[in-house]
């Protein structure tokens, strides 16, 4: 079916739901926050808060509660670091865990659905392996660009919820130092990781591994529908990756770390760190500058993810025999390259018509983007509405292919946003990331950053035809 944008948020009202504590006191170690020298409000999701009943809180309650983390009513006390495994460029790591961040809340929103607000940078945990658990002002501004430029280009994406400057100065290996300090939040639909499916088999839990399937199947994906929970869960799973890989190609972005650990069961994309978007349609091109080999570069995160979900499969054997879950495994690259024709046919606005029928535009469209003549973010400016400009780039070859293709098909896109006469499309280029930053850093300017939001917001509406 058509590919469809997560709806716009609507007003909630404010619902705690702790579901967490079902899975016993193994998922988890409570924890505290630390104590910040400052709390100064830097952003604040006006769009999301009102999803979950939060936006009438003022600036001294929010501050309470995303910067000091004094418990929601009703809600998690104290918080919980979550305990978890990973493989970590391919190698297994069982000393891993939350290690600057926790679960702090949990709560419905607009759609009912059970949402985790969850910390980066809020100080130590059991799990820190002697970091300082916390994070810099310049990680959480990059994380505020990361999510909405993904929500806008129709990435299922947690979403940047909270960052509260904390007034510490903190010394990084991989940025100038001392250098500003933030603690954010997160809105996600779950936090529970591939990572922590892969702990429970590790420990041969097999008790824990039937109750997080259950849980997983009962708060995220509508109930428990067949006799072996562990196989539908993880068909459900996934469809969510394959997905979410297709979302990733079209957006042209790059996460740079896909281990395991930052695998959401929910296919729900999270945890920005050393992230970009590849100008170009490079498949080597990387965004993380310890990736020498290129095993998360742009061109092979399909396979990272489908490579995670075998290592999500490996743990739920522990439960459930292994041939079905192969089955699905082996169904990923024909569900990856079905989103992916999807997503990329709503990028340019066309109505999708099927895989097959799609498949030799993308392939065409693909062929003229590797030439490096345009940017991915240009063309699908161009393209994306009406027809494209009358740029030459356009008329010969390598897009020759593609306009052919294109000229039969139907648009699904409504006309007249004025996003489409602008000079150029709205992007999330690493140079435009440290303009954006240099402003803070140099003369605590945050307006550029104000700025871009509203652009790419503004690009989401068009985008979505409103």
């Amino acid at each position: 079916m058509p590919y469809k944008p997560q709806a716009e948020p609507q007003a909630a009202l404010y619902q705690a739901d702790v579901q967490i504590h079902s899975l016993g006191e193994m998922i988890g170690d409570p924890v505290k926050a630390a104590s910040f020298p400052q709390h100064i409000l830097r952003f604040r999701n006006d769009r999301w808060d009102q999803s979950v009943g939060l936006e009438a809180l003022s600036e001294d309650e929010w501050l309470y509660h995303f910067g000091k983390f004094q418990p929601l009513a009703d809600n998690l006390d104290p918080p919980l670091a979550l305990r978890y495994h990973g493989h970590q460029f391919r190698n297994y790591n069982p000393e891993i865990g939350d290690g600057r961040g926790f679960l702090y809340a949990q709560l419905r929103d607009q759609q009912k659905r059970l949402m985790d607000l969850g910390t980066k940078g809020s100080g130590t945990t059991p799990w820190s392996r002697e970091g300082d658990g916390k994070l810099t002002l310049k990680g959480a501004v990059r994380e505020i660009l990361a999510t909405e430029m993904l929500e806008a280009l129709g990435v299922d994406t947690s979403k940047t919820f909270s960052v509260v400057e904390t007034g510490e100065e903190l010394m990084r290996s991989d940025e100038p130092s001392p250098t500003r300090s933030a603690v954010m939040t997160r809105l996600s639909h779950s936090h529970i990781r591939f990572g922590t499916f892969q702990r429970i088999a590790f420990e041969q839990n097999e008790e824990l591994m039937h109750r997080l399937v259950e849980y997983c199947l009962t708060h995220y994906y509508g109930g428990i529908k067949t006799d072996n929970p562990a196989v539908e869960l993880f068909e459900k799973v996934a469809q969510k990756i394959a997905k979410l890989a297709g979302a990733y190609m079209t957006a042209g972005f790059v996460h740079g770390v896909l281990n395991t650990d930052n695998m959401n069961i929910t296919g729900e994309s999270f945890d920005y760190g050393p992230w970009r978007f590849t100008p170009y349609w490079e498949p080597g091109f990387t965004a993380a500058y310890f990736d020498h080999e290129g095993l998360y570069c742009f061109g092979r995160q399909p396979e990272a993810l489908h490579w995670n979900l075998a290592q999500l499969a490996s743990a739920l054997r522990l439960i459930c025999d292994s041939e079905p879950l192969v089955a699905t495994l082996e169904g990923f690259p024909k569900a990856y390259g079905t989103a992916f024709t999807e997503h990329f046919c709503w990028r340019l606005g066309l109505k999708s018509e099927g895989f097959e029928a799609d498949k030799p535009l993308v392939i065409a469209a693909e062929k003229a983007l590797a030439a490096k003549s345009v940017t991915i973010d240009q063309f699908f400016f161009d393209w994306g509405q009406e027809k494209a400009t009358d740029n030459p780039v356009y008329q010969d070859d390598p897009f020759v292919d593609f306009t052919r293709e294109l000229s039969n098909r139907s648009r699904s896109r409504t006309a007249g946003h004025s996003y489409w006469t602008a000079d150029a499309p709205c992007s999330t280029h690493i140079e435009e990331v440290e303009a954006i930053w240099d402003a803070i850093a140099q003369k605590d300017d945050w307006s550029p950053l104000t700025r871009k939001i509203d652009k790419i917001r503004d690009m989401a509406k068009a985008l979505r035809g409103q």
